[in-house]
């Protein structure tokens, strides 16, 4: 079981030790993207989805979720959130969400970064479901990040 870092010696699952590692200032950045109808899409900017508006309603969404994450994700760190923003852009048949985390730690704010973008696109969902319940989560994925030993990393 050597050089996996969330299991021990013993093949136990463990949350790894940070404590030796300096602080850094660290972002990451995520996208992630809602598909759906013409009609959903033009519900959403038009602002006549029934349950609200569905874009201020998702942006809370995911900067809580940023804040919460490691009480979602078993090993993650509980990370002291500087900033959060999450960015959406609807599309003729999609929202398109981009969420950028930062911190100052000892660990990195990708999982946050995803958690933010996910659970701002579930809530897209929910609130514009009662027009396409037909729409399609996906595309999920880590765009960039910075600080930390392993240095910044941009998605090709």
């Amino acid at each position: 079981m050597t050089g996996l870092t969330h299991i021990d010696a013993a093949g136990a699952a463990r949350m790894v030790d940070v404590s030796a590692k300096a602080e850094t200032s660290r972002t990451a950045i995520a996208e992630g993207r809602i598909a759906m109808s013409p009609a959903a899409a033009a519900a959403i900017c038009e602002g006549s989805v029934g349950k609200g508006d569905v874009l201020a309603v998702a942006r809370v969404a995911g900067i809580m979720a940023a804040k919460r994450t490691a009480d979602l994700i078993p090993l993650c760190h509980p990370l002291p959130i500087a900033a959060c923003t999450i960015d959406l852009i609807v599309e003729d048949d999609a929202v398109i969400a981009t969420a950028t985390v930062t911190t100052n730690g000892r660990t990195g704010v990708e999982m946050e970064a995803m958690s933010a973008v996910s659970v701002a696109l579930l809530t897209v969902y929910d609130m514009a479901k009662a027009v396409d319940k037909a729409m399609t989560i996906g595309d999920i994925r880590l765009l960039s990040k910075t600080g930390g030993k392993s240095g910044d990393w941009r998605r090709p």
